[in-house]
């Protein structure tokens, strides 16, 4: 079963978007942060490598058909999802310099560039085509398009008042982080393999190839990785004992 011709190329733009967006805000926070322009100009340049490059391992392994399900064999996908989600997760963790990108780049920024998760409504149109399960395709669709809808509120609320909105902030994050959960769960539900559940007359094979497989590979990590940043910085936002400042800088 193909995907139609009109998914390629919103999956593929909407990843470039979100590299560019991505770059463009890390760029611009680093800026009014007034980091010196030498470790900026490091920092995007870094940032560009992995996200390209990260992007370009995962069209490769979605090309070869490295995720793709097979009944009687585990799924491949996982290793996709987790992988950059682990990885960042140890930097933000670990990494001082992470730690001062994530206090230089603005909250409401962090949240309001998952407008973006609107890329799930595809969800839908492809079910409504008889193309992915239901049992997939409406929770999975409706969360995003949920999630993307109320990102400006929260963001324009979070850019109003810091300290107010955090309440607001943090039902946010829950939402689009149980939208991937919700997600997830239903793709291994549906896909082929042994922990198939559901959907065994019209099974989520689409989901795992290409270039449909890029939205769990690639964007689902990314926006998760940009929840957990969001969420980082929100529990830290009390003490901004470190706000926007460079490494041997005041």
């Amino acid at each position: 079963m193909a995907a139609p011709a009109y998914v390629p190329a919103l999956v593929l733009g909407m990843s470039v978007v979100m590299i560019t967006l991505t770059l463009f805000g890390l760029s611009r926070a680093l800026v009014r942060a007034a980091w010196p322009e030498r470790t900026r100009v490091w920092v995007v340049r870094a940032a560009a490598v992995l996200l390209i490059g990260w992007f370009a391992v995962a069209l490769a392994l979605a090309l070869v058909g490295a995720y793709e399900g097979v009944g009687d064999r585990p799924p491949t996908i996982q290793f996709g999802i987790l992988t950059p989600i682990v990885i960042a997760a140890v930097l933000i963790w670990r990494s001082d310099t992470v730690a001062r990108i994530i206090d230089a780049v603005p909250q409401h920024w962090l949240i309001g560039v998952q407008v973006t998760r609107a890329l799930g409504g595809l969800f839908l149109l492809l079910y409504v085509s008889g193309l992915i399960p239901g049992l997939f395709a409406v929770p999975a669709g409706v969360g995003d398009l949920a999630t993307a809808g109320l990102a400006p509120v929260a963001a324009y609320a979070a850019a109003r008042d810091p300290h107010g909105s955090a309440r607001t902030v943090l039902a946010w994050n829950v939402l689009g982080l149980a939208d991937f959960v919700v997600a997830v769960a239903t793709g291994f539900a549906t896909g082929p393999s042994p922990l198939q559940l559901a959907a065994f007359d019209n099974p989520n094979t689409l989901i795992a190839t290409f270039p449909l497989v890029l939205i769990p590979v690639y964007l689902v990590p990314l926006w998760t990785i940009l929840h957990i940043a969001s969420l980082v910085k929100l529990r830290r936002q009390p003490a901004q004992s470190r706000q926007s400042a460079v490494p041997g800088h005041a």
